[in-house]
C-alpha cells in the first residue's frame, strides 16, 4: 500500500526513479484533497479577525455568493470566495497569498483580481485612514483592471451586511471541484488575456 512505504533517500540528490515515482503516487492522492482542506481553511474564518459585523467566512460566502447570483462563472466564484484566505498567515499581504492559492488552478484575469482587491478596496475607504482612493489608477491600462474594479465595487465592498442572505459554504463545493480538480497551469484553463464583459 502506497500510503505505508516511504523514499530511500535522506537527500533529494540520491533517490531513485521508484522513489520519485512513490512520491507522485503521493502526491496525486493528496492534490485530491486540496477542494476538501480549502473548505476546512474557509470555516476557520469564522474565527480571527473581528471588530466588523460579519466574520471574516460571512464575508467570504457573500462575497461568493453575489458573484454566483450575478451569473459568474466558476472561476469567478472561487476567486470570490477565496480572495481573503490569506488573512490569518499573511495580513500584510492576503491578497497576494490568497493569488498564488488559485493562481495554477483560474483564469489569468481572476487571479489577477484577487492579487489586486486589497488597493483596488482604497476606493471605498482610503479617504478615511490616509490611503489613496484613486491608488489603483496605475493599473488603468492593464486589461484586466475593469473586471477587478467590478470585482471590489459588486461583490467584494458590499459584503459586510449581516441581513444578507448568503449560500451556505457547502454549497460551493461543486465550483471548489471543477476548479481544484484541474490540471494545473493548464493553458485551456488560464486563458491568458481573456477578459470577462461585464454589464455596466
Amino acid at each position: 500500500m502506497t500510503g505505508d512505504r516511504t523514499v530511500s533517500f535522506t537527500r533529494m540528490d540520491e533517490g531513485t526513479r521508484e522513489d520519485y515515482a512513490l512520491l507522485e503516487q503521493h502526491e496525486a492522492t493528496y492534490k485530491a484533497g486540496l477542494p476538501d482542506r480549502l473548505m476546512e481553511r474557509l470555516r476557520s474564518l469564522g474565527e480571527g479577525l473581528s471588530g466588523y459585523q460579519v466574520s471574516r467566512l460571512e464575508h467570504s460566502l457573500q462575497t461568493a455568493t453575489r458573484a454566483r447570483r450575478e451569473g459568474a462563472d466558476a472561476d469567478w466564484i472561487v476567486a470570490a470566495l477565496l480572495h481573503d484566505l490569506g488573512d490569518e498567515l499573511a495580513p500584510q499581504n492576503h491578497d497576494t497569498l490568497a493569488a498564488a492559492i488559485i493562481a495554477p488552478y483560474v483564469r489569468e484575469e481572476c487571479t489577477w483580481a484577487v492579487r489586486h482587491h486589497g488597493i483596488f478596496q482604497f476606493k471605498y475607504y482610503g479617504d478615511k485612514v490616509g490611503l489613496d482612493p484613486d491608488a489603483r489608477e496605475k493599473y488603468r491600462a492593464n486589461p484586466y483592471f475593469d473586471g477587478a474594479a467590478h470585482f471590489c465595487k459588486a461583490w467584494d465592498q458590499t459584503s459586510f451586511d449581516p441581513s444578507y442572505r448568503s449560500d451556505r459554504l457547502e454549497s460551493f463545493a461543486p465550483e471548489l471541484e471543477q476548479v481544484f480538480l484541474r490540471d494545473a497551469w493548464d493553458e485551456d484553463y488560464l486563458r491568458r488575456g481573456y477578459v470577462t464583459r461585464f454589464a455596466a
